[in-house]
């Protein structure tokens, strides 16, 4: 994964440290990833020129919402992105945005009623797409079971094909996201790639389930979608002022909304693959990208990132039940379990995707990636960042597509 580490280091402007696969130290101790983030912040300002920016895009949806119900589509979860996304997008911008949300069988019952207080407080409209659990079971024990870091890969997929599908069906060409790399950071493409192709290999191999409710995107759905249909997915917490701790004392204040205890925690499934799956079976903690990101970006000290590294995710008891909870709700046996847990750790490049496919034939030159995509993507950034490593290339253009900036 990572050659440095066998010498461990930590970068000098945040928490990202030699665990971080390509990672690279200048030698003032600043890392690759802190200089990535440098030059996101670069690209994506905020201030007068990202207001400015952001208020053009709320124009062109005004101007094409006219006549229509909606003028854009946000996918909702409970938690604190997508949350104050609705309120901003109602009572700021003045907009008439769909609210999506996806069941999986997994939201808590906190992020469930979160969507509720919210949706109705604003008289915003509400669309909740039901997948069948049996379908949701089997996808999720296949990743298990082919030893992937990133087990929760299919469920972004299934939200960015849901909000599309939505989108496409209501005349919507707008799709706003919560995500912000300002409190998020970039996530190494290593820990956290999929793609459909790579789905639909798994479930063949692993589970005999065919899916016929489970949403996905394929390649064609992609350029079908951004190309031909020109819906756009937009992100305006890279360009407007926005931290989440003081977000969710609002949220609480003015809308009754309950916090749920850590980053995508209103999902089960999710809170157990970030803080028990991937740091105790694969030696990776997601948080050194956040954290850092907040860092860097001044929302929290260096000093107290490093302190909150040093604990669990989340509360070792919680840790436990919540694995009890995921082997009965995945109709797994404890053995079952143990012998998936023991098998060798896999990831994306040890089973079928579109990379082999995308490597050989994509020749895509700035301008077209800036057509895919309406704001700078971190593709264009993290290429610069790690020029040794072409792939990138493919791998980024995927994961700001198949679901990959966790």
């Amino acid at each position: 994964m990572n050659k440095q580490l066998n010498e461990y280091k930590i970068c000098s402007r945040g928490i990202w440290d030699s665990t971080v696969p390509g990672i690279k130290f200048d030698e003032n101790g600043v890392s690759n990833y802190a200089k990535m983030l440098d030059k996101l912040i670069e690209l994506s300002p905020e201030g007068e020129v990202g207001n400015s920016y952001w208020g053009n895009i709320v124009d062109r949806m005004k101007e094409k919402g006219k006549g229509k119900k909606y003028d854009c589509i946000i996918g909702v979860s409970g938690g604190t992105d997508s949350s104050y996304l609705l309120h901003i997008a109602k009572k700021i911008y003045g907009l008439r945005p769909l609210a999506v949300n996806l069941d999986n069988g997994w939201s808590s019952e906190i992020a469930v009623q979160n969507i509720k207080k919210i949706t109705k407080s604003l008289e915003i409209d509400l669309e909740t797409y039901v997948i069948d659990y049996e379908e949701v079971k089997a996808v999720l024990r296949a990743y298990m079971k082919a030893g992937l870091p990133w087990i929760d890969g299919p469920t972004d997929n299934a939200i960015k094909s849901v909000l599309f599908n939505i989108a496409d069906r209501e005349g919507i060409k707008f799709v706003i996201n919560g995500s912000d790399f300002r409190s998020e950071g970039k996530q190494p493409s290593e820990w956290t790639y999929t793609d459909s192709k790579q789905m639909l290999y798994l479930l063949k191999k692993f589970e005999s389930v065919r899916l016929k409710s489970y949403p996905y995107q394929t390649l064609f759905d992609m350029v079908n979608s951004s190309l031909i249909k020109k819906i756009k997915d937009y992100r305006p917490f890279n360009h407007i002022e926005y931290e989440k701790e003081p977000a969710q004392k609002f949220l609480i204040k003015e809308y009754g909304w309950e916090y749920y205890g850590g980053h995508h925690h209103e999902n089960i499934f999710t809170r157990f693959a970030i803080g028990y799956w991937m740091p105790k079976k694969f030696g990776i903690d997601k948080r050194i990208i956040t954290l850092s990101a907040q860092v860097l970006t001044g929302q929290i000290s260096r000093d107290h990132a490093l302190e909150m590294i040093k604990h669990a995710a989340y509360d070792i008891d919680q840790m436990e039940k919540d694995r009890e909870y995921i082997i009965k709700k995945l109709d797994l046996t404890k053995e079952e379990f143990d012998f998936i847990w023991n098998k060798q750790n896999n990831f994306y490049w040890n089973y079928p995707s579109y990379m082999p496919l995308l490597e050989k034939y994509f020749k895509i030159s700035n301008s077209l990636l800036r057509y895919f995509f309406p704001t700078p993507p971190t593709i264009l950034v993290e290429k610069q960042i790690r020029k040794n490593l072409n792939l990138f290339l493919i791998l980024n253009i995927l994961s700001l597509n198949f679901s990959l900036c966790i």
